[in-house]
């Protein structure tokens, strides 16, 4: 997983193909995103973030509140679903 994380690609591919998983199995859109901010809130806490595309999803989760949080972390599925899907 670390090494996954050290590249932006491959991290957004990776979280794109699972969120497509998660859809194709019928998981409601509300909880892939309640996943997703926990996902983010638990690398916020525990991981150094590896390149700088992660940094500044580090600093601007460091600074926003939990709403915001949620909001960015729904941002972050747009983001690899309309990668996925081009």
């Amino acid at each position: 997983m670390m090494a996954l994380l050290e590249n932006w690609q491959k991290w957004t591919n990776f979280l794109g193909e699972n969120v497509m998983k998660a859809q194709a199995t019928g998981m409601a859109d509300n909880v892939i995103k309640e996943t997703a901010y926990q996902i983010g809130d638990y690398l916020a806490k525990n991981v150094d973030p590896k390149n700088e595309q992660e940094r500044v999803l580090s600093d601007l989760w460091s600074v926003a509140t939990e709403q915001e949080q949620h909001a960015l972390a729904n941002m972050v599925v747009k983001l690899v679903q309309n990668k996925t899907i081009q």
